[in-house]
């Protein structure tokens, strides 16, 4: 089971695509309503956290972790505050640059991956950092499979990066919920 966290208008054959409505990341009643089961492959979430405090992070993640299976994971996309563009900022800075119906304005946090990274841990996941900006601004790129939970904003996939000009990324992890395995 593949599960969409913030759908929106993304529609992918094989995943269950959530809203707010329907998933409320900060509620156990709403993922048990759900998911009674807890036998989820994967959550996708594609700019969601920022739309979360920190804390409300941890425990957003918490609550996905407790419902995967040992194996599965949560593929996460926020923007990096590391990215060395005015304009890109300017975009994602926490409040957005407004009016109100901007979908930024709820934002409460931009992330770097070291507190993306925090986060995740402290919920208990083992993370692989996929695409993001280190502290220098440097970009760093691993390979990872669209089909394995597709990120539009990210280097290879938004439409407003070409091969001279990166207009547009994310940080992007795949936070794994361990196989514990009891040792005799």
């Amino acid at each position: 089971m593949k599960v969409i966290i913030g759908s929106d208008n993304t529609k992918k054959e094989g995943w269950i695509n959530t809203q707010k409505g329907d998933l409320n990341l900060l509620s156990l009643d709403t993922f048990s309503n759900m998911f009674p089961e807890k036998n989820i492959d994967c959550f996708l979430a594609e700019h969601v956290w920022e739309h979360l405090s920190f804390e409300e992070g941890i425990m957003a993640a918490k609550n996905c972790y407790k419902y995967l299976k040992p194996g599965g994971y949560l593929r996460i996309a926020v923007p990096d505050k590391n990215f060395r563009n005015e304009w890109y900022q300017n975009i994602v800075q926490v409040g957005g640059p407004g009016p109100e119906d901007h979908p930024a304005f709820t934002h409460k946090i931009v992330y770097d991956y070291k507190l993306l990274e925090r986060m995740l841990i402290e919920a208990g996941f083992i993370t692989n950092l996929l695409e993001y900006c280190d502290d220098d601004g440097n970009f760093i790129y691993k390979y990872w499979n669209p089909e394995d939970g597709f990120i539009g904003r990210s280097l290879r996939f938004d439409t407003r990066n070409t091969s001279d000009k990166i207009m547009m990324i994310s940080i992007i992890a795949d936070a794994y919920k361990p196989i514990k395995i009891k040792c005799v």
